[in-house]
């Protein structure tokens, strides 16, 4: 079914409204999952909907909680989201990243007890648009097996990276695994193979097959022992500067993994000293990239995000194609 952007953001936040939240968080989130899925990350946009509206209806996420600063060290300050909805407390912890870092040159925002932030890119895209280069993080419930392990004891820790570029931006998006569990259950719902091998099924053979992985629960680190290294290192970072609960200490609540809560995350944000220069350089890196000879079987080489605004203009031209069973879901919460 194909769905206007507006439809979906007017949907979408008139239910928000119904089970809780206020006129403001409810615009707020809604847009920016409505945004998502305009970029084609269905996975952590319409997708997702249902999710958080059962977690604010079961009292996991308190959709009257806004974040809050609890200690201040200059250009870094520690916030508590009181189990907010995951999206706008990272929104609020971005704009205050760009706030300190427009006065200091750097920012950071460390944020303990928070959730799902959805689609993290959406925040390396906030800081660019205003001019300034970011990276940010989360950590996860343990879903992903340390190498050489079979047990699940880290997070997947999604990771973002953006930078400005003209009137746009260039952003990388992506979680330590392999893929995110939500492109395997995008690849479920859609009745597709992965692209590539990106775990293991429950015998211990390489599949490219995502429900065998799913079922596993056996993903591949992004490459291998060194997405499991950075991926721990992540987890410690946001120990020491959140303060608050660790990958293990979420797993140890012993919620589903569906009720995935009370994260931690970090915005950090630089101050672009000459915006003259970067554009420059980056269109440099960018046809560098472009002139690389495409392998074979390969028809065109495309630099992070590159393909993400013919995507946006399809989908506003054209609306958004959103399964029936899905969109029936959320018209009917």
């Amino acid at each position: 079914m194909n769905v206007s952007f507006e439809e979906l953001f007017s949907v979408m936040k008139e239910k928000l409204v119904k089970h809780g939240c206020s006129e403001e968080i409810a615009e707020r989130s809604a847009r920016n999952l409505a945004s998502s899925t305009r970029d084609g990350v269905m996975s952590h946009g319409v997708y997702r909907f249902t999710r958080l509206v059962s977690m604010i209806d079961r009292g996991i996420v308190k959709a009257d909680e806004k974040p809050v600063c609890v200690k201040s060290l200059g250009a870094i300050e520690v916030w508590d989201g009181k189990y907010g909805v995951g999206n706008t407390n990272a929104e609020d912890a971005m704009n205050r990243a760009i706030e300190l870092a427009n006065k200091n040159g750097i920012g950071c925002v460390a944020m303990k007890n928070t959730n799902h932030w959805m689609r993290g890119g959406a925040f390396g895209i906030q800081a660019a648009e205003k001019g300034f280069a970011s990276i940010c993080w989360t950590n996860t419930i343990p879903n992903l097996v340390p190498w050489g392990a079979r047990s699940k004891e880290v997070g997947n820790n999604p990771l973002v990276m953006g930078v400005p570029y003209g009137d746009r931006f260039v952003i990388f998006d992506g979680a330590m695994s392999q893929f995110s569990y939500g492109a395997l259950d995008k690849a479920i719902m859609a009745g597709k193979k992965l692209p590539v091998p990106g775990g293991y099924d429950k015998d211990g053979k390489i599949t490219d097959d995502p429900k065998a992985i799913a079922e596993s629960g056996r993903m591949f680190p992004t490459g291998y022992w060194k997405g499991s290294s950075i991926s721990i290192l992540m987890d410690m970072m946001l120990a020491c500067l959140a303060e608050g609960d660790t990958v293990k200490d979420i797993g140890d609540r012993g919620r589903s993994p569906m009720d995935e809560c009370g994260l931690s995350q970090i915005f950090m944000v630089f101050k672009v000293s000459d915006r003259e220069y970067a554009d420059a350089a980056i269109a440099r890196i960018c046809e560098s990239v472009k002139d690389a000879v495409p392998a074979e079987g390969v028809k065109e080489v495309y630099y992070p995000s590159e393909r993400l605004f013919a995507t946006r203009e399809r989908s506003l031209k054209e609306g958004m194609e959103i399964q029936d069973k899905v969109w029936e879901e959320i018209k009917a919460l």
